[in-house]
């Protein structure tokens, strides 16, 4: 019995790893198809390099990964249905807002998404804190890179109005 539930819990990781890796590998098809555009726009002085958003997203997916199952692990579907479908509809909206900024350039609308991708994430927090605090701290990281990230999509879309209109 023992070792059936460490095979489900095993297996249970996994899939809530990979369900993140997914969102962020459709992402990521956006933002590599067109890697050169973030070059040509003109960056504030404190925007990050391009090559450091591929490791910091991936130790954030991580941690998505580990803090859905952990409530999973916890509760299951039936328990926690209401915080686990909150946190895949931020993982759609992560995976939708490269689409938005790299793939089709639309910078206003690629900032309201990632507003609303923000307050999915805090719902999901806030859900998680209910459940399992720790599940929700380890969003924490996830919650102020997208608003960091969402401060770059501001400044990007105001220095270039014409490339992100």
């Amino acid at each position: 019995m023992a070792r059936s539930s460490a095979t489900h819990q095993t297996l249970g990781l996994a899939g809530w790893l990979l369900a993140s890796f997914i969102a962020g590998a459709i992402g990521g098809l956006a933002s590599t198809t067109d890697a050169s555009f973030y070059g040509q726009l003109l960056q504030p002085a404190w925007a990050p390099p391009a090559w450091l958003f591929g490791p910091v997203w991936s130790v954030l997916f991580v941690l998505m990964g580990i803090s859905a199952w952990l409530v999973w692990r916890q509760y299951g579907f039936r328990g926690a249905g209401v915080a686990l479908k909150l946190f895949a509809a931020q993982l759609l909206a992560n995976a939708l807002w490269p689409w938005l900024f790299f793939a089709w350039q639309q910078g206003a609308v690629a900032f309201i998404e990632i507003c609303l991708l923000w307050l999915l994430i805090a719902a999901t927090m806030v859900a998680f804190w209910r459940l399992h605090r720790v599940a929700a701290l380890l969003l924490v990281p996830y919650l102020a890179w997208v608003s960091f990230a969402a401060a770059l999509n501001f400044a990007l879309l105001r220095l270039n109005p014409v490339a992100l209109g």
